[in-house]
């Protein structure tokens, strides 16, 4: 088991008034950690009938605007986003004791950063982008192998272009909540949320 590295009690006085500034403190900190794969989320949608999905996805980009990965717009996913905006993301970083909730709207980011990301890509992740239709049922493992291949063959020689249906989501906050684990499970939760104006408030919940 990781050893559990500790950590002060979080309060509103020593968070940032800002949740994205907040977020990018933790991030960095999971970073510096090593934490395998400290970008990886959880990110979960609902049908329109509100069945919910899970799974985890990576994050490639935070700023102000929100939270962006990158999937295939035929995927379970993206259909849900498509029938239903909303979506959650969960950040865990146990040895760290923290965990980052985010709630909000799902937008797509513009095709140039879905070029500019693809690009940045191994040739092989590119390729299999074009070679897995993501989601569907499909015959075994060699089939998937084989569509991998004639795509490799395809593009043999040239730059793999980015397929039309892949690309870039962008998850906009409307509250983001900052866990932390406390003696005794009295831990803290400390959440943001827009108020009647845009601004951000700060409100500790109940562990």
């Amino acid at each position: 088991m990781t050893e559990r590295l500790p950590q002060p009690s979080l309060t509103p006085e020593t968070i940032d008034a800002d949740p994205i500034k907040q977020f990018t403190r933790w991030f960095a900190e999971a970073e510096q950690a090593e934490l395998p794969l400290h970008n990886a989320m959880t990110l979960a949608t609902a049908s329109r009938a509100g069945k919910p999905s899970a799974r985890m996805v990576l994050l490639k980009e935070v700023d102000q605007r929100g939270f962006v990965f990158y999937t295939n717009y035929e995927s379970r996913k993206a259909c849900e986003i498509r029938e239903k905006s909303s979506a959650a993301l969960v950040f865990y970083w146990q040895p760290l004791s923290r965990q980052v909730r985010i709630e909000g709207i799902v937008e797509p980011v513009d095709a140039a950063a879905s070029e500019r990301y693809f690009a940045s890509r191994p040739r092989g992740h590119q390729i299999e982008a074009h070679a897995s239709h993501q989601s569907r049922v499909i015959r075994d493992r060699a089939f998937l192998e084989q569509r991998f291949q004639t795509v490799n063959e395809k593009f043999a020689g040239h730059s793999v272009p980015r397929p039309a249906n892949w690309g870039g989501y962008r998850v906009v906050p409307e509250t983001v909540e900052f866990w932390q684990e406390g003696k005794n499970r009295l831990h803290d939760r400390l959440r943001y949320r827009r108020d009647d104006t845009g601004d951000w408030v700060i409100e500790r919940l109940a562990p």
